[in-house]
């Protein structure tokens, strides 16, 4: 997946939550405005701590209540999903544009991995025939232990080079 959504999908994005927000008549907010689309922008999942974050680069007043209520509101609207994984955190995802995806998950760390493998969607739809379903939906989540949990020499952790490239990225960002 790119690091980041393109510009035109975040603003379609962004329409479907001014739309959302029209017809339940509710205000649309700068602040709200800046969670969507810091939301929309970001790649893979987030929690409301990451969220709240991000937000706060723009505008460091957004409190956390309301990056909880509006990720409650693009719940709500379906154009985000909410995931828990195991006994983790809820963490949330853009919903509805994305392609289908499955999760890795390391129990030590918590980093979550998307990944897709059409042979092992071809083979759940062959197991659910054989037992005489047609699957409508599914998720598949591996947990499991990345390379430096497991004691790999050398081993890296997905979660610390996925954080290491965003404080990068901030201090770019900050220099530019």
């Amino acid at each position: 997946m790119d690091r980041a959504r393109d510009e035109r999908d975040v603003d379609t994005l962004m329409g479907q939550f001014h739309e959302y927000l029209t017809k339940k008549t509710l205000k649309s907010t700068r602040q709200r405005d800046i969670i969507a689309r810091q939301f929309f922008a970001a790649d893979g999942h987030l929690s409301i701590e990451e969220l709240l974050a991000l937000a706060r680069e723009e505008n460091p007043r957004i409190g956390y209540a309301t990056v909880y209520r509006t990720l409650k509101l693009l719940t709500e609207c379906g154009l985000a999903a909410m995931r828990r994984f195991g006994e983790g955190q809820a963490i949330y995802e853009t919903a509805g544009d994305t392609d289908h995806h499955d999760h890795l998950i390391c129990i030590e760390c918590d980093h979550v991995l998307e990944f897709s493998n059409d042979d092992i969607e071809k083979l759940q739809d062959q197991v659910a025939r054989s037992f005489g379903f047609n699957i409508v939906r599914h998720k598949l989540e591996l947990y499991g232990l990345c390379p430096k949990a497991r004691g790999i020499k050398g081993g890296s952790c997905p979660r610390e080079e996925e954080e290491a490239r965003d404080a990068r990225e901030a201090r770019d960002r900050e220099h530019n």
